[in-house]
């Protein structure tokens, strides 16, 4: 009988390990619904198609 209580151990234990497999997947997909968090602002980089470098100035007047 030591055999059948091990599996049974052994089944409840990868049972107990899917269950909480299942609970982190659902709370990575709340997480990925809700969206970014309210801390701070989202920070896109900006790339350009062609690989040129952004440059930005304050001064509009000052690009040649």
């Amino acid at each position: 009988m030591a055999t059948s209580k091990s599996t049974f151990q052994k089944r409840q234990k990868e049972m107990k390990r899917q269950e909480k497999q299942r609970m982190k997947a659902e709370r990575r997909a709340q997480k990925k619904l809700a969206g970014p968090s309210e801390g701070g602002p989202l920070i896109e980089p900006y790339i350009d198609p062609l690989g040129a470098p952004d440059i930005l100035t304050s001064d509009p007047d000052s690009q040649e």
